[in-house]
């Protein structure tokens, strides 16, 4: 069955279900009934309802994680796998299940089946590839590793990301994955994201996969494949970093653990909160389904009330949500949602801050709702009030060595992670770094400028260069300032520099990217990244 005879099939059987339980409705409205009886099949059927709209949501679903094999939508993104025990192709699945379910035309395929010129067809595309033996492609896909990457293809506008699964206790972890990274940038790709490696099914790099998912399109409130196991840390300080700027606001926060020893991290790590929705927003659900949000209900290992199980779910935001909620019982209605997934954020300061400190902008639906994560960070929580925070090691943005000269890029709250990685260089004394940063404004958006003028003062900070799009005289973006620093920028490179980038992908990662490239030539950049000195945390 190809992907339209399924999604076809998939309306039809929606109508199915919408058109017997009308005809349900209707029987029991004229049945002689009495009336506890018309009470009880009402609430039976309001049930009925909301199974029955579950059922055509994930029969729509399904038809829309179709694999290859029915005609490609012009502008379809393609996600490809290579699979040795099915574990690749379950997570592609999921991927294409995820892009497909907020509307994005998908198109599923096994790498095996695919000739190399099909990837010219793709303006998108997203691997998931996993390594068999001592860095071998799996058995699948053994004869495109073979002819393909032994070979050159055009690929100029082709944008990609690779999810590499590998086992570290083999020498060469995730190498097929890399491989093929290296292979479509070396025929002029171009990299959405830093390859993500997962050791032995690693469930951290697995959300870091759903999170640029997100990134690309698929729903926000896609729920966690692996939930995190959160930590309590408190808020203790939260603070407009950049009051009238004609951005969104920016938030300087600071969390500090609830346990005493709440473990460690390094600069480049990640911070997994798990937002939870607006009070205003469970107390508006609770009146309109008439409930007690007291009432106390199963939640994982214990009880919690009504009120706080829906703090941390995704919650409808429109009457026809609602509507299908009505007439459920707590412990129904807690499980018919899901949970709210994490956050991720770039961790701004190091422990021996003693606090971790995070660089928040304020962000909005297109309706005017503030994003749930931004929302209840920059809002929502009270000041001492709980933040659930779980540390996730990021190692492929960890710093270089100490004698080695770091280029830090990057805009807008990427500032987080420069900010830790001075910090980081600052405590063991290395000081030749070079930090190129965009926002808006000079007098409104130069986030934490006390303290970077400072570090360029005492000379931790050799040189720095700035670019503001909503002021005149400046460079308008970051990497806008690259070409007059080109020389420069080689002489650095060639004295042994890392380059470190870190910012919005859409727009900034792209354009520093292509600017390097120009500067370094693409060979040169593909040898900085295998030898670890390109790296990027890109959101």
């Amino acid at each position: 069955m190809n992907d339209k005879s399924r999604a076809v099939s998939a309306r039809q059987a929606g109508v199915a279900v919408l058109l017997l339980l009308a005809a349900l409705i209707v029987v029991a409205a004229v049945l002689p009934l009495p009336p506890a009886a018309h009470r009880a099949a009402a609430g039976s059927l309001v049930v009925a309802c909301y199974l029955g709209f579950c059922l055509w949501v994930g029969l729509a679903r399904r038809a829309a994680a179709s694999p290859a094999g029915g005609p490609i939508a012009a502008d379809a993104l393609l996600v490809a796998y290579a699979s040795q025990t099915g574990f690749a192709e379950q997570i592609a699945r999921r991927s294409a299940q995820a892009l497909q379910a907020a509307g994005l035309p998908v198109h599923l395929a096994n790498l095996a089946e695919m000739g190399g010129s099909a990837l010219q067809r793709f303006r998108k595309a997203l691997f998931v590839v996993s390594t068999t033996g001592e860095g071998d492609a799996p058995d699948g896909a053994a004869s495109f590793a073979r002819k393909t990457l032994a070979g050159d293809l055009a690929l100029a506008g082709l944008s990609y990301g690779v999810l590499a699964l590998g086992d570290s206790s083999y020498q060469r972890y995730c190498a097929f994955g890399q491989s093929l990274a290296n292979w479509l940038h070396r025929q002029g790709a171009e990299p959405l994201f830093d390859p993500i490696l997962v050791d032995d099914g690693d469930e951290g790099a697995l959300r870091h996969w759903q999170h640029y998912l997100n990134v690309l399109g698929a729903s926000a409130d896609m729920e966690d494949w692996a939930a995190p196991s959160y930590q309590p840390w408190t808020l203790a300080e939260r603070r407009l970093l950049n009051e009238g700027s004609p951005g969104d606001p920016a938030y300087h926060l600071a969390l500090v653990a609830a346990a005493a020893s709440p473990g460690g991290w390094e600069a480049g790590d990640i911070a997994e909160i798990g937002p939870r929705n607006d009070p205003g927003d469970v107390a508006s659900l609770l009146a309109a389904l008439d409930l007690d949000g007291a009432m106390p209900v199963d939640d994982g290992p214990g009880k919690v009330s009504l009120r706080d199980a829906l703090a941390a779910r995704v919650l409808p935001h429109d009457e026809a949500g609602r509507a299908a909620l009505r007439g459920l019982p707590p412990s129904q209605l807690t499980q018919a949602l899901p949970r709210i997934p994490h956050r991720e954020y770039s961790i701004a300061s190091l422990p021996a801050d003693g606090r971790l400190e995070l660089l928040v902008r304020q962000m909005r639906y297109p309706g005017g709702r503030l994003g749930m994560g931004s929302g209840w960070l920059t809002r929502h929580v009270p000041q001492g009030g709980q933040v659930d925070v779980r540390l996730r090691r990021n190692s492929g943005f960890h710093p270089p060595p100490p004698g080695r000269p770091l280029i830090l890029i990057g805009n807008g709250t990427g500032m987080a992670g420069l900010r830790a990685h001075l910090k980081a260089r600052a405590a063991v004394g290395a000081r030749r770094n070079w930090l190129l940063f965009g926002e808006r404004t000079p007098d409104h958006d130069f986030f934490h400028r006390g303290e970077i003028e400072a570090w360029r003062e005492q000379g931790v900070l050799e040189r720095l260069d700035l670019a503001f799009s909503r002021a005149a005289g400046w460079p308008r973006y970051v990497q806008d300032c690259l070409p007059a620093v080109a020389g420069e920028l080689r002489a650095w490179v060639d004295e042994g520099a890392a380059i470190y980038v870190c910012g919005s992908l859409q727009g900034m990662a792209a354009g520093v990217a292509a600017e390097l490239e120009r500067i370094l030539g693409r060979d040169r950049l593909d040898e900085l990244a295998g030898q670890g000195r390109y790296r990027r945390d890109v959101y």
